[in-house]
């Protein structure tokens, strides 16, 4: 059989990862896929020393590659929404097979380029675009498919996982602990798609489509960065029994799907409370098989590149079956995708970590604790910590309560004379039934 020719476009640290992993893992990936695999093209506006092309056709026309009559399958690995959109969009109006692993445009994207796909019977592979190196899409379309998916929960994006991780370790502060991840090149100059939580929802909104067998909705996506976590709120968590998580969580409720992303409070001995550094790892909670953990490196040139090129042997492995027998890119049969909404947050329920700082006056507790019972919220545990400046910081842990039931009783805390500022919320999560 003649091999199948591979036209990748961008050649950073991904695209670069991938290249080198084709060239030297060659005959392996070959008596893997049943047919030899070449890279024929590579389309990137400027050569990458870590990556030696001689003898490859190269060009810095990426459109070139998904409209050349030689090439079988278009590795997308320029990032970014519009430009990846036209490219992709494109390749597959060619007939081309493509690998991408743009989190940003599957999310965002996803369900116009599937349906794309459909139409031209073609295969679009994304595993690379959620948690690096970690097969987590692979696992629940495929390795869960017998079961039904109660929840999962995900450490997502590995800046947050640092900064998080050192401001426990080390105690120190969030702003110093990004300055160093910006150093280091876990994050990026404007670091907001990672600590704000929007990288983190992009994978998510992929997760929860294949988990529950929803469109992709990115825009319901509800997300809450880690930029207002202090060191004191990392440290009285640890004294409550808990560590703190930017955490990427999806679960299925009779009333629809839970969507969001925030820090999270997770009890210590759970496995997932003890990934740390730059690190990924993804809870899935399925009805027969109870839970499992997905754990690896989630970014990285080869790490992501391992991804990449398990998704161009899938494709190849493919190539002679026809569309109905395939995978389906979302797990679900695109006419059985479900209408289930995806629920406001408002609507969420959660447990709380509430840090309150009152003014040391008696009676203040007591007008604290009467706003919540008048608000059927249940108090878990009341930390009253050492005064400081007339300042009494209260740290409080609730029992389950809908989001706007908290959000009306905490606006009524904050109207009281005696409560010094916007009071800290951070969610409480057993990652349990």
């Amino acid at each position: 059989m003649k091999p199948v020719k591979v036209g990748i476009c961008g050649l950073g640290t991904v695209g670069s990862g991938t290249f080198n992993v084709l060239k030297r893992n060659e005959d392996e990936i070959s008596r893997r896929a049943g047919r030899h695999i070449v890279v024929a093209q590579v389309g990137a506006r400027r050569e990458n020393p870590n990556a030696d092309t001689t003898g490859i056709d190269m060009t810095s026309d990426i459109f070139a590659v998904a409209t050349n009559p030689e090439i079988d399958i278009v590795v997308e690995l320029i990032g970014g929404y519009d430009v990846a959109r036209k490219l992709v969009l494109t390749a597959i109006e060619n007939g081309k097979h493509v690998v991408t692993a743009n989190k940003a445009l599957i999310a965002v994207h996803g369900n116009e380029i599937f349906e794309a796909a459909q139409k031209n019977n073609v295969i679009v592979a994304f595993e690379a675009a959620v948690a690096g190196g970690i097969p987590i899409i692979k696992a629940i379309r495929e390795g869960l498919a017998g079961n039904q998916i109660n929840w999962l929960a995900g450490i997502i994006n590995g800046t947050g996982n640092f900064i998080m991780t050192e401001m426990r370790e080390k105690g120190r502060d969030f702003a110093d602990v990004l300055a160093e991840a910006q150093a280091l090149g876990y994050a990026e100059a404007d670091p907001t798609f990672d600590v704000e939580g929007i990288d983190a929802a992009h994978k998510l909104t992929i997760l929860a489509s294949i988990a529950f067998g929803i469109p992709l909705q990115f825009d319901k996506a509800y997300t809450e960065g880690i930029s207002a976590i202090t060191q004191d709120d990392v440290t009285y968590a640890d004294e409550l029994g808990y560590r703190i998580k930017h955490l990427g969580i999806s679960r299925r409720t009779a009333d629809g799907i839970e969507l969001r992303v925030h820090p999270t409070l997770i009890p210590k001995p759970l496995l997932l409370a003890n990934v740390e550094g730059v690190m990924n790892a993804v809870m899935v909670d399925g009805d027969a098989v109870g839970q499992t953990l997905y754990y690896g490196a989630g970014a990285g040139a080869e790490p992501t590149a391992s991804a990449v090129v398990a998704d161009v042997i899938d494709v190849v492995r493919m190539l002679v079956s026809e569309q109905g027998h395939r995978v389906p890119h979302l797990a679900f049969q695109p006419s059985a995708l479900s209408d289930l909404p995806v629920l406001p947050v408002e609507e969420i329920e959660s447990a709380y970590y509430l840090r309150i700082h009152a003014i040391e006056r008696p009676g203040v507790l007591a007008h604290i604790t009467k706003i919540f019972g008048d608000n059927g919220i249940n108090i878990e545990a009341i930390i009253q910590k050492e005064t400081t400046a007339d300042q009494v910081p209260v740290i409080i842990l609730t029992q389950r309560v809908k989001e706007r039931v908290m959000n009306d009783a905490l606006a009524q805390v904050e109207a009281l004379d005696d409560i010094l500022g916007k009071v800290t919320r951070i969610r409480v999560e057993l990652l349990k039934d």
